[in-house]
């Protein structure tokens, strides 16, 4: 069911539409790391400032809008049923919707969706990937032209990382329960070009990025408790860096020629760390039937109660010395951080490529954005900090009001800073050291997905909704 609104007529609203598309042919999930260098002003203020061009009622879902050329591309969830959409970006009608063929939906936290992937374009060609199902490619009129099916994973939290796409490949991370492995795909084809196994790697739901070294392409994957670099080419190991959380959701970008990356996880900072007793100590306290493992029903509360889907690596409800250590290690390691890294390492780079860290006011799930040499990111409960991106020092602490979760990442564009809360709220903050709250907007239903602009326009997806703005004239 589609409901469009129409607040009013803008003169000449295709062609503004078409000049502030296509501008590049390549889109995907924070490509630019959340910066938009817009030609023109945006909305500040969503109550008193903005014309609503449009809105469309959607499915729920949580992957951000792609924009590729004139149409507006998302997937979605509902009655149990996965689809890839297309909406006309002039007006916002549907134009098109394919079901994905799921025979089964993976599992998702009740706070994710199994449509939370954002779609990859070249221009010509949709990247889509479900956990459910795996990679799907459509032409821009919704003609599939190759599939790859693939999941659903050991994880009850589902897929969440989005395929980005690099001369011609798509890179596709998925760390799980097991099997973690990052891989490259023709994206003419469909065919695998290599794939590296991270069998150290427990569950994370970050995407990728590309880090230009020299000249050389490197992709960069944050997975838990380890930053790591990956040959483009081949997919070999180039560098790592020891020593982020436990779960990462985020995505790094890169700004300045550096790669920056913040991410948090309960138990990642210290005096309030998940410990777990060694395991000798764990069977003379759990193991009641003798057997030396420690089963489900032997535990009655705890952490590893709490968790025990995930550290039950072969899914056999008990737990033996291996499991038991392995995330016993990972809570010990676990460390929450943002992070600045120059280029040029290879191997162990954690003392020797670190410009900076910092360990207060951190994301869960946000991505950070780096523009004019000063990074941004959102804590759950709305504290919004600046760092220096060059030292990391701590340029202004605010906070947007808002006293919720926040899942969406921010953006800047038209030098202004939006940030949109889980419960629905768009705070906008001009951009800057002083951290100007210029305005905030309830939309009164979740956000999840992060906003989106193209260089008149702003998009913002809720939970069944997407609307279209533009400044007011």
């Amino acid at each position: 069911m589609l409901r469009l609104i129409f607040l009013t007529v803008l003169p000449l609203l295709a062609s503004r539409f078409l000049l502030s598309a296509g501008d590049t042919s390549t889109t995907y999930f924070r490509q630019h790391g959340g910066v938009l260098e817009s030609t023109a002003p945006l909305p500040e203020n969503f109550d008193d400032g903005a014309t609503l061009v449009w809105s469309s009622e959607l499915g729920s879902g949580h992957s951000t809008p792609t924009l590729v050329e004139d149409r507006i591309f998302l997937t979605t969830f509902t009655d149990d049923e996965l689809a890839t959409i297309a909406l006309n970006r002039e007006t916002g009608q549907q134009l098109w919707r394919k079901v994905c063929p799921a025979k089964t939906i993976e599992s998702y936290h009740p706070s994710g969706s199994p449509a939370a992937s954002t779609i990859a374009s070249d221009g010509q060609h949709l990247y889509v990937f479900f956990g459910s199902y795996g990679l799907l490619c459509y032409d821009l009129d919704g003609e599939l032209q190759w599939e790859k099916p693939m999941g659903p994973f050991q994880d009850e939290f589902g897929a969440a990382s989005s395929p980005i796409l690099v001369d011609g490949t798509i890179i596709l991370n998925e760390d799980h329960d097991i099997n973690s492995f990052i891989t490259a795909i023709n994206a003419a084809t469909g065919e695998t070009l290599w794939e590296t196994d991270r069998p150290g790697f427990t569950r994370s739901y970050s995407t990728p990025v590309i880090w230009e070294v020299n000249g050389k392409k490197q992709v960069v994957v944050a997975g838990a408790l380890v930053l790591s670099g990956y040959d483009l080419e081949n997919g070999s190991l180039l560098w790592q860096m020891r020593g982020l959380s436990r779960i990462v959701d985020n995505t790094p970008v890169v700004a300045n020629g550096n790669l920056f990356v913040a991410t948090w996880s309960p138990g990642g900072d210290e005096g309030d760390r998940i410990s777990m007793e060694p395991f000798d100590e764990a069977l003379t306290t759990y193991d009641k039937d003798g057997d030396k493992l420690i089963g489900k029903d032997e535990l009655s509360d705890g952490p590893v109660l709490d968790r025990f889907y995930r550290i039950d690596l072969n899914q056999n409800q008990k737990l033996d010395a291996d499991e038991w250590q392995k995330y016993a290690n990972v809570f010990e390691q676990a460390q929450n951080v943002a992070v600045a890294i120059r280029p040029g390492g290879r191997g162990d780079i954690t003392d020797t490529h670190v410009i900076w860290t910092h360990r207060k006011g951190l994301p869960t799930v946000p991505s950070p954005v780096v523009h004019d040499s000063i990074l941004y990111m959102v804590k759950d409960g709305g504290i919004v900090t600046a760092l220096d991106a060059s030292t990391g020092e701590v340029i202004q602490q605010v906070r947007t009001g808002v006293s919720a979760p926040y899942y969406a990442s921010p953006i800047i564009a038209d030098n202004k800073l939006y940030l949109a809360s889980r419960s629905g709220v768009l705070t906008v903050f001009k951009a800057g050291p002083d951290l100007e709250r210029l305005s905030s907007h309830d939309f009164a239903a979740n956000i999840t997905a992060t906003p989106v602009a193209d260089k008149e326009h702003i998009f913002v997806r809720t939970e069944k909704m997407i609307y279209c703005f533009t400044l007011k004239n």
